[in-house]
């Protein structure tokens, strides 16, 4: 952890880059196909249609590719939730990968792998830097979900995962043992939250016809006095020192 990140991509990564390729390659059958899906997964928004559309891919041959990679648990998908009062269009299920490594891999190491083989990696720090920010955000997404199931211990959680349909997407959406539902927003800006944060999430939710029971926000640097004054039973605020119980 007190090493500059590069070094380490440099290290363990790409300088590895013939061996990691074997393993993953054992795991996806060495498909081309398949890791073109898999890199389209990667960067993108997770919905199978933009997911096929960046790997140039027919939707036909993507679901393909997303049902060997469900099997080999490459992948892990996740379906959109629908109301009465939209129309019957289809919607996208979103896909994210069940290890982080896979998908940094599949981001910046796979499709540059030419350079990596002449020992050339400018490529893969330049878009590895031009994408951090987008990248970085989803394991922190991640982390969020994790740390609210050792939250709620005395209600446990009975699903965890995101709410969207045709009108609105929500980042975090949960339901207890006992039935209630929780909601939550991430941010990762360098601004504190402010009460229009939590307003706005409100607003999306009484739009979705959906009674929450907890709102919860997390904020990796903290929030406004405002929106403090307002934390209760239902309203929970989360800032990067409550990850320590993760580490712990």
């Amino acid at each position: 952890m007190d090493q500059d990140l590069e070094d380490l991509i440099n290290t363990i990564v790409l300088d590895n880059y013939e061996s990691l390729h074997k393993d993953i390659c054992e795991v996806t059958q060495n498909d081309p196909l398949l890791h073109s899906v898999l890199s389209g997964v990667a960067l993108g928004d997770r919905r199978t249609h933009s997911s096929f559309k960046r790997a140039r891919v027919s939707a036909q041959n993507g679901e393909e590719m997303v049902s060997l990679a469900l099997s080999q648990e490459i992948l892990i998908k996740e379906n959109p939730k629908s109301n009465s009062y939209l129309a019957e269009t289809p919607l996208s299920s979103k896909l994210s990968f069940a290890l982080p490594f896979v998908r940094f891999w599949f981001a910046f190491i796979s499709p540059l792998y030419k350079g990596i083989l002449e020992e050339n990696y400018d490529e893969v720090h330049q878009k590895f830097s031009n994408h951090r920010q987008e990248f970085m955000h989803l394991l922190y997404e991640d982390l969020t979900k994790e740390l609210l199931k050792l939250y709620f211990k005395e209600d446990p959680l009975k699903e965890i995962g995101s709410y969207w349909n045709h009108v609105i997407d929500i980042e975090i959406f949960a339901t207890t043992i006992s039935g209630k539902k929780i909601v939550g927003i991430v941010r990762s800006s360098k601004q504190k939250m402010k009460k229009s944060e939590l307003a706005k999430l409100q607003k999306l939710c009484l739009d979705a016809s959906l009674e929450i029971d907890t709102f919860v926000l997390f904020s990796k640097n903290g929030f406004s006095n405002e929106l403090k004054a307002l934390k209760g039973e239902n309203l929970k605020l989360f800032t990067l020192k409550n990850f320590k119980a993760l580490v712990a």
